[in-house]
């Protein structure tokens, strides 16, 4: 049920990003967010590819995608590898599903980089300022220090974060799945890499923009997001033109793990509905 790898691979000029597809049908693209990547998907993309072709990526910096020093795996350098990848997938105008700073890279590639969606599903997206954790604030202000920390408390740190994202207790084979990206000397320094780069004018940039979506959007929340509070995706919806507010019962932040019914019911049912 664990198991989970991207056979294919992509050098951009942002660096080498490793990616996937499978399925058929109607192409949905699924972004993942931070600190996770493309494995947070792995039961909802097994679902969603029995009626379309779905394509997942691990972004730059994160999962098994490239991770180097001095590499710039800022949300406008993710723009930028995604809309590389849309060109490499020869796709027009995909439905796209996002979590977290993959909303954030999703609406910035739409409205900065004019890629076109046929719908748009936004998953307790960072898309508002102020945005992140008290911990992600925290290490962002601090990083030189955290980066510094012995490699066996930086795996308890990084464990015990990531562990705050989900509702209830995440399996041990879970749990050590998402972490492990993050762990050894290069792993270590990436995961300090991406808070640092951390910047909320990347979302500022678009905010204003938000009011001018013109295609379907859905925004699915965890009830229960303790990262992003469900407020924040009230005031996402209601900026959107037509957008619909899905709450997500029981779910924490990660709820592709809290809630993965009611979420791929939630994204079928969206993703069926034919364009008027």
């Amino acid at each position: 049920m664990t198991h989970w790898t991207l056979h294919r691979t992509h050098t951009t000029a942002r660096g080498t990003v490793r990616w996937d597809r499978f399925g058929s049908g109607d192409p949905v693209v699924l972004l993942h967010g931070t600190p996770f990547s493309s494995y947070v998907w792995r039961d909802v993309a097994r679902a969603l590819a029995a009626t379309h072709e779905v394509y997942v990526w691990d972004m730059l910096g994160y999962g098994i995608s490239e991770q180097r020093d001095g590499q710039d795996v800022s949300l406008a350098a993710q723009t930028d590898v995604f809309a590389d990848l849309l060109d490499l997938w020869d796709l027009p105008a995909p439905a796209v599903v996002a979590h977290d700073v993959g909303g954030a890279v999703a609406l910035r590639t739409h409205l900065l980089r004019g890629a076109a969606y046929r719908r748009l599903a936004l998953v307790d997206a960072v898309a508002l300022a102020p945005w992140g954790s008290p911990f992600f604030r925290l290490v962002a202000e601090h990083t030189p220090v955290f980066e510094a920390l012995p490699a066996p408390l930086h795996e308890a740190l990084v464990r015990a974060y990531v562990s705050s994202a989900a509702r209830g207790a995440l399996p041990p084979p879970v749990l050590d799945a998402l972490v492990a990206p993050w762990l050894g000397e290069r792993g270590q320094a990436a995961f300090y890499r991406q808070i640092a780069q951390a910047d909320q004018r990347h979302t500022e940039q678009v905010r204003p923009r938000y009011p001018e979506l013109d295609l379907p959007v859905l925004v699915c929340w965890g009830e229960q997001d303790a990262w992003i509070p469900p407020e924040r995706g009230r005031e996402l919806a209601a900026l959107i033109p037509g957008a619909r507010l899905r709450m997500l019962r029981g779910a924490g932040h990660l709820v592709q793990q809290d809630a993965p019914a009611q979420l791929t019911a939630a994204l079928v049912e969206f993703l069926a509905e034919r364009d008027g």
